[in-house]
């Protein structure tokens, strides 16, 4: 048994800082680097990618709604067609700045709100998988498990990823629990690891409301931006390590 471990990561913008970037990627296998629309800038960005480079860490490019007041958490009126674009564009900014610190990108996964959205709705899920598609079709596509978004990447020719998450709780239907929702967020670290290695290793998950959710991952994430998010990704990289599961890049 294998699996990548991801984090959002390069989300700080200008003079504020947020989440421990230089930390958390010593964890990780993959990076998801926002790309100035729903956070980063270009100092950001590409000091976030001379830091993967050294670490070893893929690079990701995590596009999300041009929103930054609302940290792309928010659900914009965008037609499939301004999706595509935005999309398309955010991509083409990060490609920039990895060549030109002699990296390429490795895979895409869209942020928030944005991704959230087009797991339930198929033309903006196809909308975000063209983009990719049309940009680079070697790229990995990052989607949420058993989701219409990782639907409509395989639909485009896109070597599909499917994530689950470390420290989200679900619902029984397998949608992640609403941030909104009380108990959307797994509080502790050892909730998280058990998690992680119950996804990983036997395939499945507790819901929010104590059933079983069947659940095959490819990558597991964990939230750059939470508090202790370091100390979390240890101890679910430890976990996993001491069930027998090899983590390593996708």
């Amino acid at each position: 048994m294998k699996v990548d471990l991801n984090a959002d990561c390069g989300e700080s913008f200008g003079r504020w800082t947020l989440g421990d970037d230089a930390a958390i990627l010593r964890e990780v296998t993959s990076a998801n680097i926002a790309c100035g629309a729903h956070a980063g800038d270009p100092e950001v960005m590409r000091a976030t990618v001379h830091l993967c480079v050294g670490l070893g860490v893929a690079i990701g490019a995590h596009p999300g709604y041009p929103d930054l007041q609302g940290f792309g958490r928010r659900a914009l009126p965008m037609t499939p067609a301004e999706v595509f674009n935005s999309v398309l564009a955010q991509i083409g900014a990060l490609h920039a700045i990895a060549r030109a610190e002699g990296a390429a990108l490795a895979h895409v996964k869209a942020h928030g709100a944005l991704y959230n959205h087009a797991a339930a709705h198929p033309p903006t899920a196809r909308a975000i998988a063209d983009a990719v598609a049309a940009f680079d079709r070697g790229l990995i596509f990052v989607a949420l498990a058993g989701s219409g978004l990782a639907e409509a990447g395989r639909a485009a020719g896109l070597r599909v990823a499917e994530e689950a998450f470390a420290d989200r709780a679900y619902e029984a239907s397998g949608a992640l629990r609403d941030r909104k929702l009380p108990g959307a967020m797994l509080e502790t670290d050892a909730a998280a690891a058990a998690q992680s290695v119950a996804i990983v290793g036997a395939g499945g998950l507790t819901a929010h409301d104590g059933s079983r959710v069947g659940l095959h991952a490819d990558t597991i994430c964990l939230h750059g931006d939470a508090p202790g998010a370091a100390a979390r990704a240890r101890a679910v990289r430890a976990a996993l390590a001491a069930a027998g599961i090899t983590i390593a890049r996708l």
